[in-house]
């Protein structure tokens, strides 16, 4: 016999979660609004990108708000957490330290302290005397897991649990580690560079597909409200080889700059370095510059690069690479009010994107004033100017009218053939 009868569906009781805020804004936007009492969220990324300082730092506006946040690292002392805290200016009487290894321990540190909001840094630091094998291996870091979700969900703490990430880029441990938790984070960036990005990739409490974008320095980490800037080139007067476009990551507009530069081969074969951007994709767009539009750019050097170290894996880039090359080729400044967004196929067509909508809002947002985007039916907001091209031929001749020809530098616009 069943436990429990089926039930209309119309008869059940939804239960509605009250998320927590964090206070930190973007993190919050990604969580859905902040932390659900009793559920877990995995933060994993690459070890010495920041897990550390923006969790430490969650656990101090946790701790402002009045509620008690237990902070357990097997990792480091508790005298290093507080060299860390002093650094970011992370006090209070409300933050709990505790450096243990074990998670019998550990669940004796979360019985004690009552915390509202209990973070383990990291699971695969822990181990249980109730599983074989050694931290941070298969069987260990299941029953870690499962002992910690089973504490969390009993006593209705929000629990965050930090995971590394291996060089091939998922969760170290098993991979069902992602289905024992609620929410599954991943923070990314460039250890060579300030700037963080939280994606989410599962939520049981809301959207799955937000961003959060954060910057790391030597006082710690702040959310940025409003990144686009980051990932353009602050310059005075426009240079050939330039594009900008509007990217979606998520559901978050993102302004992104692409750069590219054209040089004569030393020797050999002509050279390819790209950063930022899909190799694979780049070369299919020379190929179709050099098919559809008759530049004769293959023969030459090519390097193109975005801006930031931002990552352009949006379709709707293509436009902004094949302008770029296109730019540089002709060595023609594009004015840096102009957005290019559209994907490019193998015919030289140009198609339609999603979320071109919020894209062009954010470009009016932004100071922009003309976009070169394929045909479409969208609504474009009052303030720009919609350039629409059905093909890439057709977005090269109004690359050529628009372009910023105050330039000294002698462009070499006779030799875009666009008609053929």
């Amino acid at each position: 016999m069943p436990a429990s009868h089926a039930v209309p569906i119309s008869s059940v009781r939804p239960n509605l979660s009250r998320h927590r805020p964090t206070g930190i804004d973007e993190l919050d936007r990604v969580l859905g609004g902040g932390v659900v009492p009793g559920s877990v969220t995995l933060l994993a990324g690459e070890p010495g990108v920041g897990k550390s300082t923006l969790l430490l730092e969650v656990a101090h506006r946790w701790a402002q708000s009045g509620q008690r946040a237990l902070y357990i690292s097997g990792e480091e002392s508790a005298g290093q957490i507080r060299l860390r805290a002093d650094r970011i200016g992370c006090k209070g009487e409300q933050v709990y330290l505790a450096a243990e290894s074990d998670v019998h321990a550990v669940l004796d540190h979360i019985e004690t302290v009552q915390a509202a909001l209990v973070i383990v840094d990291s699971v695969q630091t822990m181990s249980t005397s109730e599983a074989d094998g050694v931290a941070g291996g298969v069987t260990q870091v299941r029953a870690v897991t499962a002992a910690l979700t089973a504490a969390a969900k009993a006593h209705g703490f929000g629990l965050i649990l930090v995971g590394h990430v291996t060089k091939e880029g998922s969760i170290a441990g098993p991979r069902s580690l992602e289905h024992l938790v609620d929410v599954v984070l991943h923070f990314e960036g460039d250890r060579n560079g300030g700037l963080r990005m939280v994606r989410g990739v599962k939520n049981r409490f809301g959207a799955a597909d937000e961003v959060g974008c954060f910057l790391l320095h030597d006082k710690g980490i702040e959310g940025i409200a409003d990144p686009s800037n980051l990932f353009l080139d602050q310059r005075s007067a426009p240079v050939p080889g330039t594009a900008i476009t509007v990217t979606l990551d998520g559901k978050r507009p993102l302004i992104g700059e692409v750069q590219a530069l054209l040089a004569t081969p030393v020797s050999g074969s002509p050279r390819r370095a790209v950063s930022g951007i899909d190799h694979a994709r780049a070369a299919m767009i020379t190929a179709v510059l050099e098919k559809h539009a008759r530049l004769t750019i293959a023969v030459n050097d090519i390097y193109l690069s975005t801006v930031g170290g931002m990552r352009l894996t949006d379709p709707s880039a293509d436009l902004a690479v094949a302008i770029a090359l296109a730019s540089a080729y002709a060595n023609l400044p594009l004015p840096t009010t102009a957005v290019m967004i559209g994907e490019v196929g193998l015919a030289g067509d140009l198609r339609p994107v999603s979320g071109m909508d919020r894209r062009l809002a954010e470009a009016e947002r932004l100071g922009f004033n003309i976009a070169l985007i394929p045909p479409g039916r969208e609504e474009v907001p009052a303030g720009l100017r919609a350039l629409r091209a059905p093909t890439i031929a057709a977005a090269l001749e109004h690359m050529i009218d628009i372009a910023d020809h105050r330039s000294s530098a002698p462009a070499k616009v006779c030799h875009l053939d666009t008609h053929h």
